[in-house]
């Protein structure tokens, strides 16, 4: 049920029970969690994947593994987000520490957000990312969106940041590599 996504250096997928070990390290570590709702026990973390996954079943869209195509490995998650009190559609993204630095959250998120306008024929999409993460910001900045309000959100201050409409990304930018593709398993 969930599409297979290509772009030029990652697989966007369904998720697997073998990617809960990477995902809980992610929420067992303070530095890792801070921004993304903090520190979770392994049950807390199973929980949290088991959301992602069922966000597919109940809206017909969500997060997708990102599996980094030289490698095989776990390279974090992407996706499209909105559960019940969100402020919007969201495009999010958030990657393994090895793997960041290197552009892929952006390319990640440039294809998701390709699927949301190109695919389930949304105009408009958000990212909330909290006021304090600066290499978020910059990635949603990189897209082309832009700073729209603050809001308190789950305890913390968490900026919206609108992306581009898919109307005016389509009268400025090219269409969506043909090597980024879509897949039903």
């Amino acid at each position: 049920m969930i599409p297979v996504l290509e772009s030029e250096r990652l697989i966007l997928r369904g998720w697997r029970e073998a990617d809960f070990e990477p995902f809980a390290a992610i929420y067992a570590s303070q530095d890792e969690a801070r921004y993304i709702g903090g520190v979770h026990t392994r049950d807390d973390g199973w929980r949290r994947m088991a959301s992602y996954i069922g966000h597919w079943v109940l809206r017909g869209y969500g997060h997708w593994v990102l599996e980094d195509k030289a490698s095989g490995a776990f390279a974090g998650w992407s996706g499209l987000w909105s559960p019940e009190g969100f402020p919007g559609r969201e495009v999010s993204w958030t990657l393994t520490p090895e793997m960041r630095g290197r552009g892929l959250a952006q390319e990640a998120a440039r294809r998701v957000r390709a699927f949301a306008y190109e695919t389930l024929g949304w105009d408009s999409v958000i990212s909330l990312i909290n006021v304090d993460n600066e290499p978020s910001i910059r990635v949603a900045e990189r897209l082309g969106a832009t700073f729209e309000s603050v809001v308190l959100f789950r305890g913390s201050d968490c900026a919206i940041y609108r992306h581009p409409s898919a109307r005016s990304l389509s009268s400025t930018q090219t269409p969506v590599n043909r090597k980024e593709k879509a897949e039903c398993p």
